[in-house]
């Protein structure tokens, strides 16, 4: 069976930087499950699966089409019980639930702040016109204005990753002693920030990086396959 997983490209289709698409690999990996990732860029979104979802990821899972990271999950734990969980029960969705809020209004905002000109700059002409479009106008400012900015954002951003250092403490996954979609969703959003910038996002002493250093080699490494810029 062919399992497809439509991927954000920049203008190097090898390029694939989405945070959300990154939660699906490595679910899917965590499962144990192949797929194919196709290299989809801005403007091509709407053409996937006949125009299925106005994002990605995309999961095409041997004709069923499922669109959303968390739905993926949620998807793919139910649909392959037999592989290893990605929640652990109940409570490990709600977790999950909690860092992808954690995640998408506290760490992804003050990224894109950071590394929104990076993106840009490993687009593909016609996707950077749309990016620069549609990012200026939802951020206020111009990429210029906020590339000029971005040192300011990078030296507070160590602040906002202060509940992760307290979670890791006690154990060294955010899942416990073994990674759980948690650890991916937070995962995605700092591999975003490795493979389209080279600012250093996160401090080399930081047990931020130890956990996120694990999370690169776990299954097989693919997550560190991934060229950092």
């Amino acid at each position: 069976m062919t399992r497809l997983l439509y991927a954000l490209c920049g203008a190097d289709p090898d390029c694939r930087f989405s945070p959300h698409v990154w939660k699906v690999a490595m679910a899917l990996a965590h499962k144990g499950l192949d797929f194919e990732e196709v290299p989809t860029p801005f403007t091509a979104i709407k053409t996937v699966e006949g125009g299925y979802s106005p994002t990605v990821p995309v999961l095409n899972d041997g004709g069923h089409l499922v669109r959303d990271s968390f739905d993926i999950a949620l998807y793919i734990e139910d649909r392959y019980p037999a592989g290893p969980s990605l929640f652990g029960g109940e409570g490990g969705r709600a977790l999950s639930r909690a860092i992808e809020g954690y995640s998408q209004f506290i760490v992804q905002p003050a990224l894109v702040k950071i590394v929104v000109k990076d993106i840009h700059d490993r687009l593909a002409p016609a996707d950077q016109a749309y990016f620069r479009q549609s990012r200026e106008a939802r951020l206020g400012r111009t990429l210029e204005e906020l590339e000029a900015a971005s040192g300011e954002e990078l030296a507070v951003f160590p602040a906002k990753l202060e509940p992760i250092r307290h979670v890791l403490k006690f154990q060294p996954y955010l899942g416990g002693d073994t990674p759980l979609f948690a650890d991916y969703i937070l995962f995605g959003a700092l591999q975003w920030a490795r493979i389209v910038s080279s600012k250093p996002i996160v401090k080399a002493d930081d047990p931020v990086r130890d956990w996120f250093e694990r999370c690169l080699d776990l299954h097989g490494g693919r997550g560190r396959s991934a060229k950092a810029a």
